[in-house]
């Protein structure tokens, strides 16, 4: 499955989720079976190379993220975490909120 969250720069160490509209670059994280597997980095959404992506974690919930729904995109809000790694690891234990509620 396909994870889609916006950063601030393009390191997958040091790299910290951002609101869409002060992006640098997008983290798309191959995550299968609890462990991701790759972090690439892009500099729009049309350059990602694959046909559907699963998630994405914005940074909070005053985002506009209908057209992501409606793009099928299940839509995760991060609550403290800060770094991709971070991110990744609450997405492993259920710990971020959907959009919405």
């Amino acid at each position: 499955m396909y994870i889609l969250i916006p950063v601030d720069g393009s390191d997958e160490k040091l790299s910290k989720i951002t609101t869409v509209i002060n992006l640098k670059k997008w983290a798309l994280v191959d995550f299968d079976n609890g462990v991701s597997k790759s972090i690439s980095f892009y500099d729009d959404r049309d350059s990602l190379g694959v046909d559907w992506i699963d998630f994405i974690i914005l940074e909070n919930k005053f985002e506009n993220y209908l057209d992501f729904m409606n793009e099928g995109m299940m839509v995760l809000i991060r609550r403290e975490e800060q770094t991709i790694e971070d991110i990744l690891e609450a997405f492993r234990f259920k710990e971020l909120d959907e959009a919405g509620l």
